[in-house]
């Protein structure tokens, strides 16, 4: 698909030409014009206008990818903007209320599409971002699905693109406009990680159709438990008592996988042998098996795989994969889908040809569309044989491939299985102003991480950093906080536009939040718009501070912990980090207070009499290496000092 920004080029020119949506109404934000555009929406000729922005891309000169040391490590050098794509540039394009579902006209839509994404690149690139990460652009499944889309981890199927994140009007398949993407992604310099879920598929997946062994099956007639429920006559994450749930932590803890304790009988017995191909059917949008003995059988639902007494609701819209095949290990349980039994996860029970249809994802993505890395989503409870074959098999085709893992611990563990960098737990301890200072940065300074992980004030599965306490002004202090640290600068799209509309419910929601935020409403399930056109944004922000990082980004980048000072100053409130190596120093020094100003004296390194900040361009006078001032509430100063 070398070629595809052409075809889809092509395709505009071809509807430009015969005025196809000449008479449509079609807006859209200033910023997709012009990063420096005053905020609002502006009429456009939406064949016209993508068709200039496709052109204004090729037009710049080819720029380079970010580069490391092989293996992946370009990862270190990585600032990320992550998007959830049928969200971040889904629109009310024609100002009619709402986002709608089906497409306008002679075929645009108003949810998000690969095609409006590539006209938001240029502004990705202006902001300083040299890496995008598309969280899971694949095939959805809807059995069991929750809003009016379902989640995007509900995987029909790896190979395909989602249909939805194409404009019919083109005429094209996804594969196309995806490898489009990809094609403008790296002509501006910005490499592509995909995020794909290797352990779970959707309930009504392809994959079915032909190989039901690769899946579970109960019973169809037994009902699913309702959430908060503890019945086990219905189907839902298996009952342990409270003693049988002391003794599995203690073997996990313990590395014990000798033994573990199963679920139940009355639970296991709700699991049935797969029934064969040919007596499988799509019936009301489920899969329905038929047993040699007539019995009808159906792929029961997931839950979190650990620990077994998690409290999530059950994930309604997927199922495990069965990694195992194994008569005593039939069921789906803790023990079987994360922390497997050794006598279960033995080569001879490996449904082997499942395996190799898993390792092929990657080299399809590669061969096809080029992309330059993965985030696996779950990574941690796949098989390390499989997880082992999945980094080879990648790296043979680019030795370059980069592999994040989803995983809030920043361990040596990570670093030993293959993976560049891992999420950590910035987005938790961010806004937990002590902790941050005496766990994550004082980490920094004494020990170091053994791999990069996200500066990232929020994620897709967090409440939204401009809707936290401390709001914008907060979210512009970790912002730039984290542009200082050994870690990978991560804008969550919206980040940059101060949204506050959560895109889903998943991590640090108080109970009493989860109600004001129903599937039929968050970016995840259904389709939604971005404030595009608040008047306060991010935008300009970012391009600073992303700036001082780029002109720094050796030193900066450096996770040795020589290179990093944590300082306290006479204010609890008040700190500094400084970055220093041989004859540079750069620091930030930053006011943790979101509520009000709090002066302060601080020590510096004595170099100067004075210094400037380089966010403002304000100078303050030292005295014998003291700064004493004030900072206004959430506020930084960064200068080389």
């Amino acid at each position: 698909m070398a070629k595809a920004l052409d075809t889809v080029k092509q395709r505009l020119m071809e509807i430009v030409e015969t005025g196809e949506d000449e008479d449509l109404t079609y807006v859209v934000p200033g910023l997709w014009i012009d990063a420096d555009h005053a905020p609002g929406e502006c009429s456009v000729d939406p064949a016209r206008f993508y068709l200039e922005r496709i052109n204004w891309i090729e037009d710049q000169p080819k720029a380079s990818l970010v580069g490391g040391t092989g293996g992946g490590e370009w990862s270190q050098n990585a600032v990320i903007y992550n998007t959830l794509i049928r969200a971040a540039t889904g629109y009310d394009h024609n100002g009619d209320g709402d986002v709608a579902l089906d497409a306008l006209g002679g075929g645009w839509m108003e949810t998000g599409t690969f095609l409006k994404t590539i006209a938001t690149l240029p502004l990705i690139r202006q902001m300083g971002f040299n890496t995008i990460h598309l969280l899971p652009i694949t095939a959805i499944g809807q059995d069991g699905h929750k809003g009016t889309l379902g989640s995007v981890y509900a995987i029909q199927n790896p190979y395909r693109p989602d249909p939805r994140l194409s404009e019919p009007i083109l005429g094209l398949e996804p594969e196309q406009e995806f490898a489009a993407f990809v094609q403008a992604a790296h002509h501006l310099g910005l490499r592509v990680v995909v995020e794909f879920v290797f352990r779970t598929a959707s309930k009504d997946a392809d994959w079915v159709e032909e190989h039901p062994d690769w899946f579970y099956w109960i019973e169809a007639e037994i009902p699913n438990r309702e959430a908060g429920e503890e019945t086990e006559e219905a189907y839902g994450a298996p009952v342990f008592t409270k003693e049988e749930l002391d003794r599995i932590k203690a073997d996990v803890a313990r590395g014990n996988s000798q033994d573990l304790i199963p679920p139940h009988a009355v639970y296991r017995d709700m699991f049935t042998p797969p029934p064969e191909p040919e007596q499988v059917e799509m019936i009301e949008g489920s899969w329905i098996g038929t047993l040699a003995d007539g019995t009808r059988v159906r792929i029961p639902g997931a839950f979190a795989d650990w620990p077994p007494d998690d409290p999530q609701p059950p994930w309604t819209d997927v199922t495990y994969l069965r990694m195992y095949d194994h008569p005593d290990f039939n069921y789906i349980a803790y023990n079987t889908v994360r922390m497997y039994d050794a006598a279960l996860a033995q080569p001879e029970y490996r449904v082997e040809d499942l395996w190799e249809e898993i390792i092929g994802i990657l080299p399809y993505y590669q061969d096809n569309f080029d992309i330059d890395g993965v985030m696996i989503d779950m990574g941690h409870a796949l098989p390390m044989p499989l997880k082992q074959r999945l980094v080879r098999t990648a790296r043979d085709i680019d030795p370059d491939f980069a592999f994040w893992d989803e995983n809030f611990s920043i361990t040596q563990r990570s670093r030993e299985e293959g993976y560049n960098a891992v999420i950590g737990n910035y987005w938790w301890l961010g806004h937990r102003p002590n902790r941050l200072v005496h766990e994550m940065l004082r980490a920094c300074a004494e020990s170091g991480y053994p791999l990069p992980f996200f500066a990232a004030p929020e994620s897709h599965n967090t409440p939204r950093a401009a809707a936290r306490p401390g709001g914008e002004g907060y979210a512009r202090l970790l912002w730039a906080l984290g542009t200082l640290l050994p870690a990978l600068p991560f804008c969550h799209a919206g980040f940059e536009i101060a949204e506050t509309m959560p895109v889903n419910t998943g991590l640090d929601f108080d109970p009493e939040m989860l109600s004001d935020y129903p599937a039929e409403e968050l970016p995840l399930f259904s389709e939604a718009s971005y404030s595009w056109t608040n008047e306060s944004n991010l935008v300009a922000w970012i391009q600073h501070t992303l700036e001082i990082r780029e002109a720094h980004a050796d030193l900066i980048t450096d996770p040795d912990p020589s290179t990093f000072e944590l300082r306290a100053s006479t204010n609890a409130n008040v700190w500094a980090v400084i970055r220093r190596r041989g004859e540079r120093t750069l620091g930030i020094i930053f006011n943790l207070n979101w509520k009000e100003a709090e002066s302060f004296r601080i020590m510096l390194p004595p170099e100067h009499a004075q210094l400037q900040d380089l966010l403002t361009k304000d100078v303050c006078t030292l005295s014998e290496g003291c700064l004493e001032t004030m900072l206004e509430p959430a506020a930084c100063i960064i200068a080389a000092v």
